[in-house]
């Protein structure tokens, strides 16, 4: 079973999620999605397999995979976490990272340096991904890196979803850029501030982000 058919049919689960496609207690069935999705069912129970780990949706005995109702308040609420624990990662990356570390998080930045000026979100959102992971690494703090992973993981769906609003994604490179030179200069605390900046909905971004559930609970 090739890994990028199974993330595929995970995406675009997840996407009719935050979409509004999925409803809240509905329950995905694994046939109805492998002929929607044109595979067979081995990937998609995978997939489910692992939003269910995410906390994207619930399986339960005799009833199947059942999407999960996340309010606005708590996806705001795990952003707030999240944003906490990226600036930790950051100024711990600042202080201990190594040669090699320095040299991932340059290439982890470059990749998604052009995958925005190539403006496709789904491909600077990977790239995107991997940076934030070079971070972790260089935190070389195993137990936060797994910490920020599991929650990285949650908030997939909804990250996606604000690269996609006007101009973040380039907002989003240009914030790397600054954090980028915080971890190599050593700086601890404008990595922790700036990643933190990064991360964290408030303001207009929390009101873009209600905008955009409101968006997809539109029939």
């Amino acid at each position: 079973m090739a890994d990028n058919a199974v993330r595929k049919v995970r995406d675009d689960i997840e996407n009719g999620i935050v979409a509004g496609e999925f409803a809240p207690g509905s329950r995905l069935d694994e046939v109805t999605l492998s002929k929607r999705f044109g595979v067979s069912r081995t990937p998609v129970r995978e997939a489910l397999m692992q939003l269910s780990a995410t906390g994207a949706v619930e399986l339960r005995p005799r009833r199947g995979a059942i999407v999960v109702d996340h309010s606005p308040q708590r996806v705001y609420e795990m952003f707030e976490v999240m944003a906490e624990l990226e600036g930790l990662a950051g100024s711990l990356a600042a202080r201990r990272c190594t040669a090699s570390d320095r040299a991932a998080l340059s290439a982890a930045h470059e990749r998604c340096r052009a995958s925005a000026e190539a403006g496709g979100t789904d491909a600077y959102y990977y790239d995107n991904e991997e940076f934030h992971h070079a971070i972790y690494a260089a935190s070389h703090s195993g137990f936060l890196a797994e910490q920020c992973g599991a929650l990285h993981r949650r908030l997939r769906p909804y990250r996606r979803l604000q690269l996609r609003v006007q101009n973040r994604l380039r907002a989003s490179f240009d914030e790397h850029e600054q954090i980028v030179k915080a971890i190599l200069a050593g700086d601890e605390e404008a990595a922790r501030a700036r990643l933190r900046a990064h991360v964290v909905v408030q303001g207009d971004r929390f009101g873009d982000l209600l905008s955009a559930f409101a968006e997809r609970a539109r029939p």
